[in-house]
């Protein structure tokens, strides 16, 4: 994996965080600084996290799937790039409950990362560390968040559900690329 590819997984597995965080934006009738650092930090942490996580797991199953991993890790991130196309296109409408509590922002920030987990598989399967993808993951996405919560209130759902459109199309094109250079 080279820096460009790091770079765009990165966005493409933020676009969720991002879409959460400009509905926390929409949302919240007062977002305080202390408010869009602590939303940024979760949904940061979590995107890193998750991809170490599944790198790891993978280990468990590497060796039996090897002759056909390509597939593997194009079958996944195909299946999280069309969900997020889905996902892109549902109406979303304001929830009465606090972004920024600890509970709500835990729930939010496993949800946004369970696609990081299968990339993690899938950067193993590439045969690429994980400590330094993972560390970019990170850092974008809390970048990214916080951007999002930012611009929230101006612009709206609609850059929300753009992000989530581009991202998916993002990682169905990274699974290809990943399929193609498998069968070459």
């Amino acid at each position: 994996m080279n820096l460009i590819e790091i770079f765009l997984l990165g966005l493409a597995l933020s676009a969720d965080a991002f879409a959460v965080s400009i509905a926390a934006g929409i949302c919240s009738k007062e977002v305080k600084v202390t408010d869009k650092l602590k939303i940024s930090a979760f949904f940061g942490a979590f995107q890193g996290m998750m991809p170490v996580a599944g790198w790891f797991a993978g280990f468990l199953f590497l060796p039996y799937i090897k002759t056909f991993d390509h597939w593997i890790a194009m079958g996944l991130l195909s299946f999280i790039g069309i969900k997020m196309m889905i996902e892109s296109r549902k109406p979303e409408d304001c929830r009465t409950f606090d972004y920024f509590a600890y509970g709500p922002l835990f729930i939010m920030a496993v949800a946004t990362s369970i696609d990081a987990l299968a990339a993690g598989l899938s950067i193993l399967i590439l045969d690429v560390e994980i400590y330094y993808p993972a560390i970019f993951i990170a850092c974008t996405t809390f970048v990214v968040s916080l951007v999002g919560v930012n611009i929230g209130k101006r612009a709206g759902r609609r850059l929300g559900q753009s992000a989530e459109l581009v991202g998916g199309i993002i990682l169905i094109l990274i699974g290809i690329k990943i399929l193609a250079e498998g069968l070459a």
